[in-house]
């Protein structure tokens, strides 16, 4: 085992102050591990750099892991008091090419990485002091609060291996090696692939409650199907097999490629996949830290567009219909080998974990016999293999009120699952129920094996609202309506100036449609993208079906202006400085009312004359310092009140 991977905490055992030193020594494990790979980077000023146009520069994913730790230790109320509210708000949000990610650089003044060192050591030594004092019983559950550290933990792993995806495709002038980053060792001659037969039957998904390893809400439920017989590559595609494609001019041909992989053509102007490097007539190979002769025995490592239109090639050129594994095959697969959930696995007999190392290897070096005594290579380990699966919630599915936006945003047809696990993964990414899923564009530690199967894809991600909490939201906002009709036309009454508004606390965004009406700029802000994402899919042209209507703003009269609005997730008691310049704000919270936190910032968010207008309980009136008290309405549901304010 190398001194970089750890297998994960179990939930149970019987001495509760061990448990506490297992923690402790896999969070620092964890801590130090993410730290040191961003040694790769040659200095301090690569980390204002972006590897990705799509993505923030290297100093926000240094920031974003240890903020997520205190964002989420204080909004469970486990801490009550912040470490950096500055770093808290510009480094929380913004990993997924998500509507509401930021990635404008004039909205962020990014710290030294001095001053983000020293923060990091600060949420160190408060995470460490929490894991050995807070409340703990055996076994862990998802309501306590060791729970959250364990989140914290298990979503710095992720990070771990998302950073090392960047820092391979940051320029090699801006990287240096690190002599405990070596390479595997392991080379041959590139094999032919075949396909090997698997029977059909019934396969089960999804994770109990009661499982004794941390799991993410997408993994728990229940999903059933009866899979038919199929029959699957022995090895991943290689970089030899990936060759013929490149050769051939199937980056050039458009007919392998569908609308999204086109696009994805002319907006990269793709060649060949991204860890290649053209040299003369042939091509080298990008790894962390060097370039070296591509390894052609190797698993190619591509994203979901580029492995689909491989196939069409290559159905093409065999005469044989062949795609991408289900997640259900996969499982198939998975069991038919005997393999075990990872604390029963012995990590030697796959490349994971970094067990040999910062890298790929032979598609011929890992073997795992089915039941039929045949045999089949990389079930796990190597590189991630692409599904053709969209990710979806199993019947069951409940989010976790930590980190509810965890899994839904994805839910939309456009997040493929990845199986199976990289050289590069750990703790819970390699886990038997472990569920992961990527734009089809995103460049990960990713390659792929095929298929020959009569299944086809069907979504299960229709535009139907199955989560309760955003179901009455929007109810309550689209389907009724007229509470959030009534509190914009009160609000009104008070606009002067009709530039820029904010609706904080937008909910499913109905509220800032009807403001667009009024002002040419409309930035709806909510907490919970499980909500802001139904405004975005709207926005989109997406109709949405609930409670057998079917809602699009087409038919609310907003077509017309849909582009006034933006909607971004954020935090009322730790807004981003960028929100700010307005002329009205409307502020709803139905439940808790707003923080003294929110109320004495809202002045910062202004400009001259301008006004707010709060929407909140009875029993929690709104006092406002440095604003002139305009008017108090009381509104049909009379447990509610409409207050207004001007700054003064």
């Amino acid at each position: 085992m190398s001194d970089f991977s750890r297998y994960p905490v179990t939930l149970d055992g019987l001495d509760v102050l061990k448990k506490r030193e297992e923690i402790r020594e896999y969070f620092h494990n964890t801590y130090d591990m993410f730290e040191k790979i961003f040694e790769v980077l040659k200095d301090d000023e690569v980390y204002y750099q972006k590897s990705e146009p799509t993505r923030h520069p290297m100093i926000f994913y240094f920031g974003h892991t240890a903020t997520f730790f205190i964002n989420k230790l204080f909004n469970m109320g486990i801490i009550d008091k912040r470490i950096n509210p500055e770093f808290e708000s510009i480094f929380a949000i913004g990993v997924d090419e998500m509507a509401w990610d930021d990635l404008n650089a004039k909205n962020y003044n990014w710290p030294k990485v001095s001053e983000v060192r020293s923060y990091r050591d600060e949420v160190r030594e408060l995470v460490d002091e929490l894991i050995m004092n807070i409340p703990l019983t055996l076994p862990i559950k998802e309501s306590d609060a060791m729970w959250i550290v364990l989140m914290g933990i298990e979503h710095e792993r992720i990070h771990i291996e998302t950073s090392l995806v960047l820092h391979t495709q940051m320029p090699l002038e801006f990287t240096k090696k690190v002599k405990e980053f070596t390479l595997p060792q392991f080379a041959s001659e590139p094999k032919q692939n075949e396909l090997i037969t698997f029977g059909a039957t019934h396969i089960k998904l999804g994770k109990d409650k009661t499982h004794n390893l941390y799991g993410w809400d997408n993994e728990y439920g229940v999903y059933e199907e009866d899979v038919k017989e199929f029959k699957a590559s022995k090895y991943l595609v290689s970089n030899a097999e990936f060759m013929e494609f490149v050769k051939d001019g199937g980056y050039e041909n458009k007919e392998y490629w569908d609308a999204e992989g086109r696009k994805f053509l002319e907006i990269k102007d793709a060649k060949h996949p991204v860890f290649w490097v053209k040299d003369g007539d042939g091509f080298k190979y990008r790894t962390l830290c060097e370039v070296i002769d591509l390894p052609l025995n190797h698993p190619v490592e591509v994203n979901a567009l580029e492995a689909m239109a491989y196939l069409r090639y290559k159905s093409e050129k065999d005469a044989v219909e062949y795609s991408l594994p289900s997640e259900a095959e996969y499982r198939v697969i998975y069991e038919s080998v005997g393999l075990e959930d990872v604390l029963e696995f012995d990590e030697r007999d796959a490349n994971q974990n970094f067990a040999y190392g910062f890298g790929t290897t032979a598609v011929e070096r890992f073997d795992f016999k089915t039941k039929e005594g045949e045999v089949i290579y990389d079930v796990v380990g190597n590189v991630w293999q692409w599904s053709r699966t969209p990710i979806f919630g199993f019947d069951g599915f409940e989010v976790h009120p930590a980190y509810d936006d965890f899994s839904t945003p994805t839910f939309d047809d456009k997040h493929a699952l990845i199986l199976g696990s990289s050289w590069a993964s750990s703790g819970n990414l390699i886990m038997k129920y472990s569920r992961y899923a990527f734009r089809r564009h995103f460049p990960q530690f990713a390659g792929f094996r095929y298929v020959v199967s009569d299944a086809k894809v069907v979504s299960k991600n229709l535009n139907s609202i199955k989560d309760d909490e955003v179901m009455e939201n929007f109810k309550t906002q689209y389907i009724d309506g007229e509470f959030v009709k009534e509190c914009v036309g009160v609000a009104s009454r008070y606009i002067k100036n009709k530039n820029k508004a904010l609706d904080m606390g937008c909910g499913c965004g109905r509220g800032s449609y009807e403001l667009a009406k009024v002002f040419s700029e409309v930035e709806g802000v909510d907490f919970s993208a499980r909500f802001i994402n139904v405004g975005v899919e709207l926005k989109d042209g997406e109709v949405i079906e609930c409670c057998e209507e079917k809602i699009s703003l087409k038919t609310l009269g907003y077509d017309g202006v849909k582009d006034r609005v933006e909607f971004w997730q954020g935090d009322a008691n730790n807004l981003k400085p960028n929100f700010n310049s307005y002329d009205f704000i409307l502020a709803t919270n139905l439940k808790d009312g707003f923080s003294t936190m929110f109320l004495d910032d809202v002045k910062n968010r202004f400009n001259y004359d301008g006004v707010v207008v709060f929407v909140t309980p009875k029993d929690k009136p709104v006092k406002l310092d440095g604003f002139k008290h305009l008017a108090t309405h009381s509104l049909k549901d009379e447990t509610v009140e409409l207050s207004a304010w001007q700054m003064v």
